[in-house]
């Protein structure tokens, strides 16, 4: 929402004034933030665990989606990333490959690029073709004796390169995750909080069919402020609660942090920061492609919003 916005300079200036505590205390700021975050998301996400990071959000979805199936395994697509902890690391291909390798309880998918990836536009189906090879990778887990916990995505995965998945192919996918007992993670750290103009989250550009089991926030969510957000469906919540071991997290959802949370909503809505996105992502979609039809070294332009991509190539045939 922009640099020092006054607003949000202001919210947490006025809290802490008042009080910042550990999140052992009741304080109304958590149960509004709560609230109106809700609002924002399809029906059935209505629990919501805050905590200090992008990185610490991952890593809790990740174990509820372990706590829920009472399954291992992760499948994630190539070149991801997800965060700085060790638990994330393994799940980052764009990490892991660089340091200790793949480990035996992650699959790796191919990114749905149909520019430069497997299936490409000429393909007769590339939804199918994608989504397939995320089926093909559960019956290979399947034989090996292997369970799939979690399908992990961003939305729009980023570090891979801004891509824009087909339309459909996350309900495929959900279709065959949820059929070998896991869950859908959508990962929209980066994208989710309007940025992508037309929807409040980037998975919603899937279509309203498609809600995902957990959707993990960060980055946006305080405007550089540590605050992060899971949000996921009572029947996950309750099968991570029966372990008798609550959630905690000292700073998560404190007082401050919250005040933060609702005056960056606040701006978004007051000052129409989804249009903004769409009418300048529109625009410079539109100047980036009439720069693409003078330069050869631009093979493609897309994206959604504030969300974009330009692809640099040396060859347009390969």
């Amino acid at each position: 929402v922009g640099h020092c916005h006054p607003d949000i300079v202001k919210a947490a200036h006025e809290q802490n004034q008042l009080l910042n505590t550990n999140s052992r205390y009741l304080h109304d700021n958590l149960v509004d933030y709560a609230e109106r975050l809700s609002k924002t998301l399809p029906e059935k996400l209505c629990i919501f665990y805050f905590l200090n990071s992008g990185s610490e959000a991952n890593d809790l979805a990740l174990r509820l989606a372990r706590q829920y199936t009472e399954h291992e395994d992760v499948i994630v697509l190539d070149h991801a990333y997800h965060g700085h902890l060790t638990s994330l690391i393994d799940i980052s291909p764009y990490k892991f490959r660089n340091l200790e390798g793949q480990k035996e309880w992650v699959h790796v998918a191919p990114v749905p690029d149909t520019y430069r990836g497997l299936y490409r536009e000429d393909h007769e189906n590339s939804v199918t073709a994608y989504a397939d090879e995320v089926k093909n990778i559960i019956e290979h887990a399947h034989k090996g004796g292997r369970k799939i916990a979690a399908f992990f995505a961003e939305s729009l995965p980023s570090v891979g390169g801004q891509i824009i998945p087909p339309a459909g192919y996350f309900q495929k996918v959900a279709e065959h995750v949820h059929k070998a007992g896991g869950v859908f993670i959508a990962d929209e750290i980066q994208v989710g909080f309007g940025r992508v103009g037309k929807h409040f989250w980037a998975f919603q550009l899937q279509g309203e069919d498609f809600i995902p089991d957990i959707v993990t926030m960060g980055k946006p969510i305080g405007n550089g402020h540590p605050l992060a957000c899971v949000a996921t469906t009572k029947e996950i919540a309750e099968a991570f609660a029966a372990t008798g071991v609550e959630y905690f997290n000292t700073f998560g959802g404190n007082p401050v942090s919250c005040a933060i949370g609702l005056a960056v909503l606040d701006v978004i809505e007051k000052e129409h920061l989804q249009a903004h996105a769409t009418e300048v992502g529109n625009f410079l979609m539109k100047i980036l492609k009439e720069q693409q039809i003078k330069h050869p070294i631009i093979g493609d332009v897309r994206g959604c919003g504030l969300f974009i991509g330009v692809d640099l190539i040396k060859d347009q045939a390969e």
